[in-house]
């Protein structure tokens, strides 16, 4: 298939990632023909480089008119959908209204893929499924990305002077109900702090984390740990690249970790991780039998912990 293929992938940061494999079934299958991706600038940019030719952002009014059938389209839009030989839109369209302003802007080849999650199969496998139309099939459903030197040299900027092997927690997530609770967060700071394996903590933050954060400034011994916040995704993913663990919930923030190959302990609940959890090798799941991370214990989340850490840093200062 010859010619231009189109993303448009809306969404939040888990969501994007959770498509990414589908991104990589494209771009792998399809090397004849630039990709490019319509999305969120600020999180589909993760997918600069080794999948997207161009990123383009879905923030833009005249798009608007693409979901009224009696709108005028935006001439400009009009010939930026033309010009694709292959469109793949996960816009929620449930009436069908997109995917007909897509075609009356001269759209040649559509395929509207819902965005929408049913339960029993992970995420990446259903994202993928409407590319079968294609003659595509997924294998893997690991999402990976691939920071770029800028990236990575910032990190190194910022890591350069801290002790190895890095800890990174993210005590947040996008929705209450997945959170657990802070006491527990703030018990796993204080262990991590106090392991001589580890050399130094990064507690991840952005403007949703603001309490945690806040109660997790209290802690002393400073000098061994660092906020991070509000850091742009390509650049907190080239960080967790460096990192040797990476402790959160059901979140779009540990399912970049996971894909930027950070090995993972999760806290879900009252998701399905079998349906959400990053399909990543080193990612492991910690889940309260009543699904409510509230019934979670802090002493199993501990000694999880600590098995972790023994498999992971033992004999390894390099990570």
């Amino acid at each position: 298939m010859p010619g231009r293929i189109l993303v448009i992938r809306g969404g939040a940061l888990g969501d994007f990632i959770l498509t990414l494999p589908a991104i990589r079934l494209l771009r792998d299958n399809f090397r004849d023909g630039a990709l490019h991706i319509l999305g969120y600038r600020h999180i589909a940019i993760l997918a600069e480089g080794y999948y997207a030719d161009s990123i383009r952002s879905i923030d833009y009014g005249p798009l608007a008119g693409f979901f009224n059938p009696k709108a005028s389209l935006d001439r400009e839009l009009c010939d930026y959908f033309a010009g694709f030989r292959q469109i793949v839109s996960y816009i929620y369209d449930p009436d069908g209204l997109f995917e007909g302003g897509l075609r009356r802007a001269g759209a040649k080849t559509l395929i509207s893929a819902s965005p929408k999650i049913a339960e029993g199969r992970h995420a990446a496998f259903q994202l993928a499924q409407p590319l079968e139309r294609l003659g595509l099939k997924l294998g893997d459903p690991a999402a990976q990305i691939f920071p770029l030197s800028k990236d990575l040299a910032v990190a190194e900027g910022i890591l350069s002077e801290l002790r190895r092997p890095l800890v990174a927690i993210h005590p947040g997530s996008g929705g209450e109900r997945k959170n657990w609770p802070l006491a527990g967060w703030l018990a796993v700071q204080k262990k991590i702090l106090e392991d001589a394996r580890i050399g130094h903590l990064l507690i991840i933050g952005g403007e949703s984390d603001l309490p945690q954060l806040a109660q997790m400034k209290l802690t002393l011994r400073v000098e061994r740990q660092s906020f991070l916040e509000n850091l742009p995704l390509p650049l907190l993913g080239a960080i967790f690249s460096q990192c040797a663990l990476f402790l959160g919930h059901d979140s779009g923030i540990s399912h970049l970790a996971a894909a930027a190959g950070t090995s993972c302990l999760l806290l879900f609940g009252p998701t399905d991780p079998q349906v959400w959890c990053p399909a990543n090798r080193g990612v492991r799941v910690l889940r309260a039998r009543s699904g409510q991370l509230s019934d979670l214990e802090t002493s199993l989340v501990l000694a999880r912990i600590d098995e972790f850490l023994d498999n992971e840093l033992r004999d390894d200062s390099s990570c």
